[in-house]
């Protein structure tokens, strides 16, 4: 199972870092990865590999939101299908 996750904020030092550490923790492989900062905002979008997660969907979702609470940003976690319907023209 795939799922996109995007994080937004105001840039500072460690976000790339705390994110990547959290997911290697729970065992997600990221496939792909771009981030950019507009002005003094950071803006990244993963693609994720959850099949060999060691812990549920929720559980993950919120340590992620946990984390972008820590980092000062917003930390969205979303299946690929769900977020390919919803950005669909």
């Amino acid at each position: 199972m795939r799922a996109i996750i995007t994080v937004v904020g105001k840039d500072r030092v460690g976000i790339i870092a705390g994110v990547s550490n959290l997911l290697a923790d729970a065992n997600v492989n990221i496939l792909d990865i771009s981030q950019t900062i507009l002005q003094e905002y950071f803006t990244m979008i993963m693609l994720v590999d959850l099949s060999n997660m060691n812990t549920t969907l929720e559980e993950l979702k919120n340590k992620l939101k946990q984390k972008g609470d820590e980092l000062g940003v917003s930390i969205k976690l979303q299946h690929e299908d769900v977020f390919r319907a919803m950005h669909r023209i």
